[in-house]
């Protein structure tokens, strides 16, 4: 939340537009976020909230690394700041992914389940738009070729050790970049921000 909050204060005062963090946050529908579609995905059983939690852990590890490279002074000293948190985080659920993925034949089962469920929606971390090479040309963001591959070392790796199959020849579905997201993050955004659309003057 802390992370959360930090990245759409600083976007309200670089857009400059007298919007806030909060309007940002609860007063943009769902076409006008730019969220990984993985992290949209619903919770179902804890093997398939772990999973999904690994797989962006995994990636924020290595996202929050080249960030602290940044030119932009903000986002390579916010990036420091959070890098612990975020090597926590990934201690946490590779812990897990060890322990669901070699536990019990249910658990395993599950596990695998969840990871063939949603491997689909990794692709879409890596994918950049023009504004990621503009950004990449300035030095300011980073270059999500240069993770990918570290990334599916490093999952394929704990995958392995967790006795589960890495799923192949998955379609990849894309599109956060461009505002298309999947069915769920409609579902969560009306929870989220029901209250504060219902009362807009109210100070969250």
């Amino acid at each position: 939340v802390g992370q959360s909050r930090f990245l759409l204060d600083a976007a309200a005062m670089l857009e400059n537009k007298d919007r806030t963090e909060d309007t940002l946050a609860y007063h943009r529908n769902a076409n006008e976020f730019r969220n990984a579609l993985l992290v949209e995905q619903p919770n179902g059983d804890f093997g398939r909230t772990i999973v999904r939690q690994f797989l962006f852990d995994a990636f924020s590890q290595l996202f929050y690394t080249e960030l602290k490279s940044s030119k932009d002074g903000l986002l390579a000293a916010f990036a420091e700041k959070s890098i612990k948190e975020v090597d926590y985080h990934l201690r946490h659920s590779r812990d897990w992914m060890l322990r669901l993925g070699d536990g019990t034949g249910e658990s395993n089962e599950r596990m695998q389940n969840a990871l063939d469920e949603l491997w689909m929606y990794t692709g879409d971390l890596f994918a950049m738009n023009e504004v990621d090479e503009l950004l990449i040309k300035e030095g300011i963001a980073v270059d999500l070729n240069t993770i990918k591959t570290k990334w599916l070392k490093n999952v394929s790796q704990v995958i392995e050790e967790a006795t589960l199959v890495m799923p192949v020849n998955t379609y990849m579905q894309q599109g956060s970049k461009n505002g298309i997201h999947s069915e769920y993050l409609s579902y969560l955004l009306a929870e989220m921000q029901s209250i504060p659309r219902a009362m807009p003057d109210a100070i969250w």
